[in-house]
C-alpha cells in the first residue's frame, strides 16, 4: 500500500511540473534515450520561434454605467477621464494639474475587462519616468476628489482644457 501511495505522489509531481497550453515557449531539454550510443552529427534544424505576448499584469480598466452612459473606470470603480487639450499620446497635465487630475498609472501592461477593448489600451511615458495608461491614444486621468463610481467632473473646463469621461469605444462621452 505504501508503494502505491509513493507512486501516486510521484505521478502527481510529474503532472504538475508540465507546462500549460499558454506556456508555448518553454520546452524540456532533450536528452538521448537509453538506446542512443552517440550524438547525431547532422545539423539540427531550429524549431520555429513563437513570439509570446507579454503578460498583462498592470492596471485594470473596466466599463460600467453612469448618469452619462457607459464609461471607463479602474477596477476599484474610480471614473476615468481624458483631457481634450492633449492631442496624441503625450501628456500635458503636470504639477498642479496632475495633483487635481492624477494620471492613471500602471506598472505593467494595462488590462481590459468588463466591456473594454484590449486593442485600445496602451501606455505612454511621463516626464518623471512613470508609465501612464492610454486608451484609443488618449492619456487617461482620474479626478482626485471622487468616490467609487461617483462621476462629478465630466464636461468640466480646467487647466486650459475640457475634462471628459471616456466611452468603451475610446470616444469622449458627449458634453
Amino acid at each position: 500500500m505504501r508503494a502505491a501511495a509513493a507512486a501516486a505522489v510521484l505521478a502527481a509531481g510529474l503532472l504538475t511540473a508540465c507546462g500549460t497550453e499558454d506556456d508555448r515557449t518553454a520546452s524540456a531539454p532533450r536528452t538521448p534515450g537509453p538506446t542512443a550510443t552517440k550524438p547525431s552529427t547532422q545539423p539540427s534544424t531550429p524549431a520555429p520561434s513563437v513570439t509570446a505576448r507579454p503578460a498583462r499584469t498592470g492596471t485594470v480598466v473596466i466599463s460600467a454605467d453612469s448618469q452619462y452612459g457607459t464609461m471607463l473606470y479602474d477596477a476599484g470603480g474610480q471614473p476615468i477621464y481624458l483631457f481634450d487639450k492633449e492631442h496624441g499620446r503625450s501628456p500635458r497635465c503636470y504639477g498642479d494639474c496632475a495633483e487635481a487630475w492624477p494620471p492613471v498609472l500602471t506598472k505593467g501592461l494595462p488590462r481590459a475587462r468588463k466591456g473594454t477593448r484590449e486593442a485600445l489600451l496602451g501606455t505612454t511615458r511621463r516626464k518623471d519616468g512613470s508609465t501612464q495608461v492610454t486608451y484609443a491614444g488618449h492619456p487617461l486621468y482620474f479626478y482626485a476628489h471622487e468616490g467609487k463610481y461617483q462621476v462629478l467632473c465630466h464636461d468640466v473646463r480646467e487647466y486650459g482644457g475640457l475634462w471628459l469621461a471616456v466611452r468603451p469605444d475610446g470616444e469622449p462621452v458627449p458634453h
